[in-house]
């Protein structure tokens, strides 16, 4: 009987973790929908030649559509290969998540996901949100990229604190502590199920970042007839989408979700940037790159995108290796960890000047 009761408390546990993973999921949704729905061009007007390309030889119609079809191939193979790298490698003795390599390849996916935050979204938040499409007051006269980055950050803290403490606090009464006069320890089981459910916060949270500028991007791509910008996308965001596969591939690994978790995490990232290539392709008759609508919409969404990716990267990727007594125990391995993370956000700047 008294063999029962861990069974039963490891039980309750994962249940637990899987209810506060299910209720931070559906939040986010909710709260991404209500901003999508919310952001109204309705406070202000564009001139009238905002709405329309620039005339230029590299518009063309009928040239652009085979190789946006091109794109979608290219683009979800590599995703595919990014993101299931990481999780086929579980096989691979050398590569198994308590080898010394694989905190060095997370770093090195961390710095890729801190690149992609500072390089490619943010700035493309800036330049849109600054456009002489957008009338003077208010766009030009507040931050708001910035501003929606900061209280991205911060409210990606709150997620992240509070998902935490629900759990912690639904788990009080099951932490009893061992030993003698004041030396205490607690349940190694207890410590593994907490940090489970960081694992499992993260992965999702990292997620909905990635697959919100995912879509974001495939759009742009879709929407535009200009061929010399095609063509230079393509192989970027080939190699984009296969670095930030690796760096989400590489969480949802350590979350340990099922099988059939895993792959549905997978198929929405692979298939997140194709699908905006095919909406863009959907609505290249209405939808401008360059309208206010699409400034703002795609402006302000980029800018929650990059707060949540810049924090994740810093707080909850490398800070928590770097300050882990893996990396703490050996100087040696932060250093490679440090170079990893450079190289990382290095890969991504130098993609930055095509995508």
């Amino acid at each position: 009987m008294k063999d029962l009761i861990p069974n039963t408390q490891n039980s309750q546990n994962k249940q637990k973790i899987a209810s506060t993973s299910t209720l931070l999921m559906k939040t986010i949704f909710i709260v991404l929908i209500f901003v999508s729905f919310t952001i109204s061009p309705a406070t202000s007007k564009a001139p009238e030649n905002c709405g329309s390309e620039s005339a230029n030889l590299c518009i063309n119609k009928a040239k652009a559509l085979p190789l946006k079809i091109i794109a979608i191939v290219t683009i979800l193979i590599a995703s595919m290969i990014g993101v299931g790298t990481p999780l086929f490698s579980s096989n691979v003795p050398f590569l198994q998540p308590d080898k010394n390599i694989f905190t060095i390849i997370k770093c090195f996916a961390s710095g890729i996901i801190l690149g992609t935050g500072f390089m490619h979204v943010l700035p493309d938040s800036f330049l849109m949100l600054s456009s002489p499409c957008l009338e003077e007051n208010p766009w030009h006269k507040f931050p708001f990229s910035g501003f929606l980055a900061m209280l991205s950050g911060l409210f990606t803290l709150v997620i992240d604190s509070m998902a935490t403490s629900i759990y912690a606090n639904n788990n009080t009464d099951d932490i009893v502590p061992h030993g003698h006069g004041n030396d205490f320890t607690f349940p190694t089981k207890d410590e593994d199920s907490a940090q489970l459910l960081r694992y499992r916060v993260i992965a999702m949270v990292l997620e909905l970042g990635i697959i919100v500028h995912s879509v974001v991007i495939g759009l742009s791509l879709g929407a535009t007839n200009d061929i010399c910008t095609i063509k230079s996308l393509i192989t970027a965001l080939c190699f984009h989408q296969m670095f930030e596969g690796i760096g989400l591939g590489g969480c949802i690994l350590q979350a340990e979700y099922t099988n059939l978790s895993k792959f549905l995490m997978a198929f929405f990232f692979a298939i997140t940037t194709p699908f905006g290539i095919a909406l863009g392709i959907a609505l290249s008759t209405i939808y401008r790159n360059n309208s206010h609508t699409a400034l703002i919409t795609v402006g302000l969404l980029n800018a929650c995108s990059a707060g949540l990716l810049i924090y994740m990267a810093l707080v909850d990727l490398l800070a928590a290796d770097f300050m882990g007594p893996k990396l703490q125990g050996s100087v040696k391995m932060q250093i490679k960890c440090f170079i990893a993370a450079l190289l990382g956000c290095g890969s991504m700047s130098v993609i930055a000047k095509w995508a």
